[in-house]
Parts: C-alpha cells; sequence; structure tokens
C-alpha cells in the first residue's frame, strides 16, 4: 500500500529563529494522522531543524543536492553530507530548479541516481509550463520528464522514489487547476509507469501534487483516487495552514 505524504517545501525562507518557532509551532499544532509529514527548511537550517523535531514524527528532508560525492562543486551539497546529519530523503527537479538553474533530466537522471546509490529517498519533481498546457502538449511534457530522469532506473529502485507533480501553470499566474486535472494527470502518471515497468510499481509509488494546495482545496485534491498528497510551498509556511492540510489527508 502506497504512501501518504504531505511534504513542505519552505524554500529560501525563514532564517534561524523564524525556523525554530515555526517548527514549535508546527508541533504543538499537529494534528493526528497516519500520513508521513515532512518539512524541508533552507540547507543552513536543517541540523536546527532536526534538533528541534528530535522528538516529533516530521520528518526533516533537503530541498536539492549535488550528483557528486565531492569536490570543486561551490556552493553544492553532497549526499553524504546529508546523510551525515540524518537527513535521507531528498527533493529533485523542482521546477525553480529547472528554470532558475538550468538543470537539464540528463541533470537529474544523475542526481536521482547518485542518491539512490546512497540509498536515499528521492522526491523527484516534474511538470508542464503553461504554454505546455494551452497547446494541449502537457502529458507529452510530463511524460518526458518522467522517461528521460527515471526510466533508466532498475524496477527495484522505484521502492525509494516518490513522485510530486507540479502543474507549473498553476503556480503564481493566476491560473487554477482543477483536482479533476489533477487526477487526469496522476493517472496518466500511473499509466506512463505501467508501460515502461509494471502495473504493481505503478500502483505501489506515491504520487503528490504540487500545485498551489491550500487549506480551502485539499480535501478535494487528496479525495482523488490517483493524489497520495501533496508537496505545499506558501501554505507549508504557516502553522495553522499546513496543518489544515495535513488534516485534510
Amino acid at each position: 500500500m502506497r504512501s501518504k505524504i504531505v511534504a513542505g517545501n519552505w524554500k529560501m525562507n525563514k532564517n534561524l529563529a523564524e525556523t525554530e518557532a515555526l517548527l514549535t509551532e508546527l508541533s504543538a499544532k499537529l494534528p493526528d494522522t497516519t500520513a508521513e509529514v515532512m518539512v524541508a527548511p533552507n540547507f543552513v537550517n536543517l541540523v536546527t531543524a532536526k534538533q528541534s523535531l528530535e522528538s516529533s514524527t516530521i520528518e526533516v528532508i533537503a530541498q536539492n543536492m549535488h550528483f557528486a560525492e565531492n569536490g570543486a562543486y561551490t556552493g553544492e551539497t553532497s549526499g553524504d553530507m546529508l546523510l551525515d546529519i540524518g537527513i535521507d530523503t531528498v527533493i529533485i527537479g523542482h521546477s525553480e530548479r529547472r528554470a532558475y538553474f538550468g538543470e537539464t533530466d540528463e541533470i537529474l537522471e544523475k542526481k536521482v541516481k547518485a542518491a539512490l546509490a546512497k540509498n536515499m529517498r528521492v522526491m523527484f519533481c516534474f511538470g508542464e509550463e503553461l504554454t505546455d498546457r494551452k497547446s494541449d502538449n502537457h502529458f507529452n511534457v510530463v511524460g518526458g520528464q518522467i522517461k528521460n530522469a527515471l526510466f533508466s532506473l532498475d524496477a527495484s529502485a522505484w521502492s525509494k522514489i516518490v513522485l510530486a507533480y507540479e502543474p507549473v501553470w498553476a503556480i503564481g499566474t493566476g491560473e487554477t487547476a482543477s483536482a479533476e486535472q489533477a487526477q487526469e494527470m496522476h493517472a496518466f502518471i500511473r499509466k506512463t509507469i505501467t508501460d515502461g515497468y509494471d502495473a504493481a510499481i505503478a500502483n505501489n509509488v506515491s504520487i503528490l501534487y504540487g500545485g498551489s494546495v491550500k487549506p480551502a482545496n485539499a480535501a478535494e485534491i487528496f479525495s482523488k483516487p490517483d493524489v497520495d498528497g501533496g508537496l505545499i510551498g506558501g501554505a507549508a509556511l504557516v502553522a495553522d495552514d499546513f496543518a489544515a492540510i495535513i488534516k485534510a489527508i
């Protein structure tokens, strides 16, 4: 049975004091749930986050990692460095990494394989832009991103993969994705994996939705059969909102 997951991606937000305060508030307001709850603070606050959540069920994960183990990669962080501070889950392929830092499918494939080689869990992100959606090319784009970065993996590797579909066109554009559109794409993703591997793998991989989930729409989105939770952006920075989204699953 695949996991239900709610993960908060804090992006480049919250200083040290703010991180501690938000985690303290979130821990106090965390609803009773069987879902996995994760937070991804900024790199400089990962150790503090781990310490703050030492007695909590909330998992601390990383927003990114490099594919190399070490070397002349100024500003980068390796899998071993994350593991050394107790972080064993990493987000790879977020739309902002693709758009702002030029991360290609080839680079992301290397990152995924580097993380898996360290027995880390990968939350792999992908999704189409507004132009892709309006030109009716969204299925081709999403299918290509999955195949290019993940379809060279052995079938056994999929037990360490979580997928996160981000309709980039529905994030900060004024456009709105419906729960039905989320379900349609999630079903397509499962079929893509079934065709490339088999139905057992497809039915066991958790697929999260990352298109501006808020307390007001979380329950409807999470009720869809192929939606296994959410990768939450802005709402994860407000304890009441994030707690409400967790409760909705």
